[in-house]
C-alpha cells in the first residue's frame, strides 16, 4: 500500500461513526467488512476500560477457521497497531468447541470469536457481531436464539455479510421496511470510488461468472430463480415500433453449431442507428453440418453481413474453417468459449439491453426460451448443490445408483412440500415466487424449531407461539394425514 494511503477509507469511517445499537453492513468481497467491524469492537473495549467500565464482544463466525481469522487479522492486529496490551487464549466453549479470546484491561473486558450455532448464541450477555451472517447455517434459528441476548438496551448488534440469495434472515434484515437497523451498503464500485486500490476489470474476469459477480461484488440479492438476463429486462427490449423489414443496414450474425439431436441457432441482427434489431432467429434441429453451413450461406448471400461470429469450441472447429474458406476470414470469426470470453459477451449483452440498444419484435419467443433454459439450469443446480450431490459417494455403480434413486425421491417430496406450502399468501417467505428452491423448503418448513411432547400416549409437536411457518406447516400436516387415511 502507498505510504500516503489513508488508514481507513471514507466508507469505513462512515460505518465506524454510526453509533446505532442495531447496525447492518452489506459489503462487497475484498472491502474489509470484518476488519472494520472488529476495529469498532476494539475501540469500544478500549474506551470502556479507559472509563472504568466493562465491555464484552462475541463474534459469531461461519466456522472455527473464520473465527480464528477474525481474531488474528482483525482484533489482534488492531490491538497491536494501537499498542494496547492483551492476553490471547483459546478456552473451551462447548463440548467440542473452542472460543478464541483476548482479555483486555483489568475490568473483565474481552473480545472472543466462536463458530456459529443456535446453541452458541444462547446464554450470552455480550455485544454481538454476526460475521458473514448470510452464509451461516440455520440463520433463522440463530436469530431466534440471539435476540434475547441483545435485549439489554446497553448491548449492540452488528450484522455484516455479502448477500447469499433471498432465502435467509440477512435478506430480511437488509430489505425490511422498518427502521430498526442502520444499514450500510458498499459495492466494489463504492469502495474503489472511495480510494480502495482494486482492479475491478481484473476481479470481474477472475470471477468469470456474471451472477456470482452481481452477488459477491455488486451486493445484489440474487433470487432463487434469477438469471443473468431477467425476464423483465428481455421483455423491456420488445418494441412494437420495429422499423419494418430489412433497412439495408449492416448486419451481424451469431451462430451456434450443434451435432446429433441438439439445436443449431443462427441469430441475425441489423444495425439501425445505434440499435441492433433482431431480424431472424433460425433454428435447425438434428441437422448435418453440411445443411447448417448451407443455411449460413443463404444468410451471408441475402444480407449485407459485416461480421459473423461462429462458435468454434469443440465440434465447431471444422465448420468454422469451412465457413472462413467460403466467405473469408475477415467476415467469419471463430469464437472459443473460455470463461473469460463468455463473461465478456454476457456483460456486453446485458449492458446493451439495459441501454435498450438491442430490440426484439413484439411477441418474439426469445424471452420464453430463455426463461425455460434458466429454469432447467435451476433444477440442475438444486439437485447438485442443495442435495449435496456435486460428487457421488462411491466408486461402485450399484451404490451410486441407489443414492441417486433416493435423491430423486427426496427431491420430488421436497418439491411437492414447497409447492404446497411456500407459494401461498401466508408463506413465511416474503417475496412472491412461482416456485421455491428445495433449500428454502428445508430452511422454512423442515428446519423450524419445535419441541416433541409425549403425553397420554400421544406425540405432539410444540411450535413457538409466533412461528412464521405455523399456518402452512399445520395445513400441510393435515393434508398429509388425509393422504395416509
Amino acid at each position: 500500500m502507498p505510504h500516503n494511503a489513508p488508514i481507513l477509507y471514507p466508507y469505513k469511517r462512515r460505518y465506524l461513526a454510526d453509533v446505532a445499537r442495531f447496525k447492518a453492513g452489506m459489503w462487497s468481497r475484498q472491502t474489509g467488512k470484518t476488519f472494520t467491524t472488529t476495529l469498532e469492537a476494539v475501540l469500544d473495549v478500549l474506551e470502556a476500560e479507559a472509563e472504568g467500565r466493562t465491555s464484552r464482544w462475541t463474534i459469531l463466525s461461519v466456522s472455527r477457521d473464520r473465527a480464528l481469522d477474525a481474531m488474528d487479522n482483525g482484533v489482534k492486529l488492531h490491538l497491536r497497531a494501537i499498542g494496547a496490551a492483551f492476553e490471547a487464549l483459546d478456552v473451551p466453549f462447548e463440548a467440542d468447541e473452542l472460543a478464541h479470546l483476548v482479555r483486555i484491561g483489568k475490568n473483565g473486558s474481552y473480545i472472543r470469536a466462536v463458530a456459529s450455532k443456535p446453541s452458541t448464541a444462547r446464554g450470552m450477555s455480550d455485544n454481538l457481531i454476526l460475521d458473514e451472517f448470510a452464509h451461516h447455517q440455520d440463520s433463522r434459528a440463530i436469530w431466534t436464539a440471539l435476540l434475547p441476548v441483545v435485549s439489554r438496551p446497553d448491548l449492540k448488534l452488528r450484522v455484516i455479510s455479502t448477500p447469499n440469495g433471498r432465502g435467509d434472515k440477512f435478506y430480511e434484515i437488509m430489505t425490511a421496511p422498518d427502521a430498526l437497523f442502520s444499514r450500510h451498503v458498499v459495492t466494489i464500485y463504492d469502495a474503489v470510488d472511495d480510494g480502495l486500490p482494486r482492479n475491478i476489470d481484473e476481479l470481474r474476469r477472475a470471477m468469470a461468472d456474471p451472477i456470482a459477480w452481481a452477488q459477491e461484488f455488486e451486493c445484489q440479492f440474487v433470487d432463487e430463480t434469477t438469471a443473468w438476463l431477467p425476464f423483465e429486462l428481455i421483455d423491456g427490449c420488445e418494441d412494437a415500433a420495429c422499423p419494418g423489414e430489412y433497412q439495408g443496414g449492416p448486419r451481424y450474425v451469431g451462430m451456434d453449431f450443434a451435432a446429433r439431436g441438439d439445436l443449431t441457432v443462427i441469430a441475425v441482427l441489423e444495425e439501425v442507428g445505434d440499435v441492433l434489431w433482431l431480424r431472424e432467429l433460425i433454428e435447425l434441429r438434428a441437422t448435418s453440418f453440411a445443411a447448417q453451413l448451407a443455411e449460413l450461406d443463404l444468410v451471408m448471400r441475402d444480407y449485407r453481413v459485416v461480421r459473423a461470429a461462429l462458435d468454434q469450441t469443440g465440434l465447431g472447429e471444422m465448420p468454422v474453417q469451412e465457413a472462413q474458406r467460403r466467405h473469408g476470414q475477415y467476415r467469419i470469426v471463430g469464437v472459443l468459449f473460455s470463461p473469460a470470453r463468455k463473461l465478456d459477451m454476457a456483460t456486453v449483452l446485458r449492458e446493451r439491453m439495459e441501454d435498450r440498444r438491442i430490440r426484439l419484435p413484439m411477441g418474439h419467443q426469445v424471452a420464453t426460451w430463455y426463461q425455460a433454459h434458466g429454469t432447467h439450469e435451476q433444477f440442475h443446480s438444486e439437485f447438485k448443490t442443495d442435495l449435496d450431490l456435486e460428487r457421488l459417494p462411491s466408486g461402485k455403480f450399484a451404490t451410486n445408483d441407489r443414492v441417486l434413486s433416493l435423491a430423486v425421491l427426496a427431491y420430488n417430496i421436497l418439491r411437492a412440500i414447497g409447492q404446497a406450502t411456500l407459494i401461498s399468501p401466508d408463506s413465511p417467505v416474503r417475496h412472491a415466487a412461482k416456485r421455491r428452491r428445495i433449500r428454502t423448503v428445508m430452511q422454512e418448513i423442515i428446519g423450524i424449531a419445535a419441541r416433541v411432547i409425549e403425553h397420554a400416549r400421544r406425540l405432539t409437536l410444540g411450535l413457538a407461539e409466533h412461528c412464521a411457518a405455523f399456518a402452512v406447516f399445520e395445513r400441510h400436516h393435515q393434508a398429509l394425514l388425509r393422504f395416509t387415511d
